[in-house]
């Protein structure tokens, strides 16, 4: 089945950034744990500085691995992914920041490895793509993205979004058979049709404070597909399938969550 038949579905909820409650947020640990748990799983990429895109939130290191303790790279300040080797980050573990004993590691995950596991599993991915255009220019971002995806041979079960919309235009020209969803945070949606009508994307998703049941109804009938992030409440994702969302984010492994979904 490809995606945009499960999306079809509706009632879906996708593991944001992996199992992030119970494992370390972007690992192939999260992903593992998120396997049969969720309909699709929602990862974010960056690339490093020999541009291999990697599976990491933020833009620097700090929160997310041990870089503050490698004696060697305190002169790499402010740690940003893009100025550090695929060798380099490959050094650093990206799990004992999730622990209490801070003992059980994880290696970093690449975008290949992640996609690779999506096609062993039969599963589904959304990648999302970090603004890193301070490091890179677009056309090389969404090039690199674009063939770990071909080379894999997993386009019929990815889903790109970004809050920058210059990849997403990018993506239409380099992959024009890839969905493509545009994100959205707070503020005015005056011209949200406008826009994604220019875009060309397939979904539009946006922030749980920023919904009402109008915004859901116009979208839909303008043939876009709607997901909602981040929703953790059972009582929250009812509310929104019933004014026609057809999948939420979530953090949370809650059974009555899924099940409604289901």
């Amino acid at each position: 089945m490809k995606l945009l038949e499960l999306l079809n579905h509706g009632y879906l909820v996708v593991a944001h950034r992996g199992a992030r409650r119970v494992a370390p947020e972007n690992t192939l640990l999260a992903l593992k744990q998120s396997r049969g748990r969720f309909d699709f799983v929602e990862v974010d990429v960056c690339l490093s500085r020999d541009k291999v895109v990697v599976v990491i939130h933020d833009d620097t290191l700090q929160r997310t691995t041990n870089i503050v303790e490698i004696d060697s790279f305190r002169d790499k300040k402010p740690y940003r992914v893009c100025d550090f080797t695929l060798d380099e980050l490959s050094m650093l573990d990206y799990g004992s920041w999730f622990y209490k004993d801070k003992k059980h590691k994880e290696p970093l995950l690449t975008l290949k490895k992640a996609l690779e596991f999506i096609q062993e599993n039969d599963m589904y991915i959304n990648v999302e793509i970090k603004d890193i255009s301070n490091c890179f220019e677009d056309k090389i971002v969404v090039e690199a993205v674009a063939k770990e995806i071909e080379d894999v041979g997993v386009g019929e079960r990815v889903l790109l979004s970004s809050f920058k919309h210059s990849y997403l235009r990018e993506a239409k020209k380099r992959v024009p058979n890839i969905l493509r969803g545009a994100l959205f945070e707070g503020g005015s949606f005056d011209n949200l049709l406008e826009c994604l009508k220019e875009l060309e994307v397939d979904a539009c998703h946006l922030d749980a404070a920023s919904v009402d049941e109008k915004r859901i109804r116009m979208i839909k009938e303008a043939g876009y597909k709607v997901g909602v992030y981040t929703v953790n409440s059972a009582k929250r994702s009812r509310a929104l399938f019933e004014i026609g969302v057809n999948y939420i984010f979530s953090d949370s492994l809650d059974k009555n969550l899924k099940k409604y979904a289901l």
